[in-house]
């Protein structure tokens, strides 16, 4: 067979190209983020360079591409363009800042239409509506330590805050160094690691969904789910999203340092971190392969530790190791009970006129929040993303086996699967976005009133 001419060798595209970024050798693979089936650019995707996906692979992430272990990057363009925003990914911040924007308008009004005293002719004080419920416990922690004075759950009327892990605490009060105001500090906490969280949520869902736009989408369920408020509130959920999602993206690239040191800043800061760690360590079993990879292993124990080093510390001062679960069995019922006495003890509260209105709706929103993450759990177990099946199944173990359900609406904002299994179902149905949107939209700005006026939502 004749040789090719230069031309015509010319006419094929360079190992390394400014838009797709390096690639293997075999040509005809593309990244999954960067070109669809077919070989069609997708511009602007810059979330997971390197990443390939297997033929057959569909938009919900049911295909082998779903399972495959993604390629390591390579070259230095890649790994800068890893890290600087790209288009999708300013599309992406201008969708959360339009949605913060919307959540402080509705607490601007909060502060008008729902006065602590109804008879005030003053409006509460600007931030008055965000310091709420968790949000005293974390003060507390930041400004005084968990035992000021020796007090502690020795004591009547104790406020069981050391069931709330430090790192939110810590990060608060090395924050306030700088912004005077303890409130003001927590809400900018909040808002930075929101930017950082939906980033990455988006940059995650495009590993999955070989669609421009699959990244917008899922950040978009996120922002609009009913229990966003907590997004935006001086509360855990937007710092541990900004570690855990980076962490998540970490393990797909077989970085697991950084994964694991990601992962031990998400426990410090949530107990949920040992679920994101149970999740990267069958992550790790099911794409290792060669010995090298496997020398990385010790790393998978480093984020048991502030769990570990956290209950020395009240082991110290409480005599007792597990002084943080002992404490959420006494403030909000965490003890352990069967799963379904746990369903019929919620359903009682929601349906049996046992509570006052208020706290029986928030139960019917438990329960609902319940069976959503069982449908999450076994679409995933029937896509065999075993993983994350971990992650959001012990995340409902957790949250299912105490006297009642408490803060699982609220749990389902760090369900990172969740959201991106929404944004594959709406691009195979579009209307799917349209019915979510008309639905949630309305649910969140429910929540969001129920919290910004000081009412118990979850």
């Amino acid at each position: 067979m004749p040789a090719l001419s230069p031309r015509l060798r010319r006419t094929h595209p360079p190992a390394t190209s400014p838009v797709a970024g390096p690639r293997a050798p075999s040509a005809p693979a593309h990244t999954v983020g960067t070109a669809a089936p077919g070989g069609t650019t997708i511009p602007g995707a810059t979330a997971a360079p390197g990443a390939t996906a297997a033929p057959g692979a569909t938009a919900g992430g049911a295909g082998p591409a779903a399972r495959s272990r993604p390629t390591r990057p390579r070259g230095p363009e890649s790994r800068r363009r890893r890290h600087v925003p790209g288009p999708a990914d300013r599309e992406v911040l201008w969708l959360y800042l339009l949605t913060r924007a919307g959540i402080w308008t509705t607490a601007y009004c909060t502060r008008w239409l729902f006065p602590d005293d109804p008879t005030t002719h003053h409006a509460a004080a600007f931030l008055a509506p965000w310091q709420r419920w968790d949000w005293g416990h974390f003060l507390h922690i930041a400004r005084e330590g968990y035992f000021p004075g020796e007090a502690g759950p020795w004591m009547n009327g104790w406020d069981n805050r050391e069931a709330f892990f430090p790192g939110f605490p810590l990060l608060l009060r090395a924050v306030h160094t700088v912004v005077p105001h303890w409130a003001t500090a927590g809400l900018l906490i909040s808002f930075v690691s929101g930017a950082v969280a939906v980033l990455a949520l988006a940059r995650v869902a495009r590993l999955h969904l070989p669609d421009e736009d699959a990244g917008r989408r899922a950040v978009l369920f996120l922002l609009l789910s009913p229990c966003a408020i907590f997004l935006a509130a001086g509360y855990t959920e937007a710092l541990f999203l900004a570690l855990a999602l980076p962490a998540w993206l970490a393990a797909q690239r077989q970085n697991w340092p950084a994964a694991a040191v990601l992962a031990a800043l998400a426990t410090a800061v949530r107990v949920s971190g040992l679920f994101l760690a149970a999740a990267l360590a069958v992550h790790f079993a099911v794409t290792v392969r060669t010995r090298r990879e496997w020398r990385a292993l010790p790393w998978l124990a480093l984020p048991a530790l502030p769990p570990v080093v956290y209950s020395g510390y009240l082991r110290i001062h409480t005599g007792d190791w597990m002084a943080w679960k002992h404490a959420e069995e006494r403030g909000w019922y965490r003890d352990f009970h069967a799963p379904w006495e746990a369903w019929k003890n919620t359903w009682h509260a929601a349906f049996a006129e046992s509570l006052p209105t208020g706290y029986a709706l928030m139960s019917q929103a438990e329960l609902l929040a319940m069976v959503v993450g069982l449908l999450v759990v076994g679409v995933l177990v029937r896509r065999r993303r075993w993983p994350e099946a971990v992650y959001v199944g012990l995340s409902l173990w957790a949250l299912g086996t105490s006297y009642w359900y408490t803060s699982i609406p609220r749990a389902t904002l760090l369900w990172w699967p969740l959201w991106v299994l929404l944004a594959g179902w709406s691009l195979r149905t579009p209307r799917v976005k349209t019915v979510y949107v008309c639905l949630a939209a309305p649910l969140m700005t429910v929540f969001a009133l129920t919290f910004l006026s000081g009412r118990w939502a979850g």
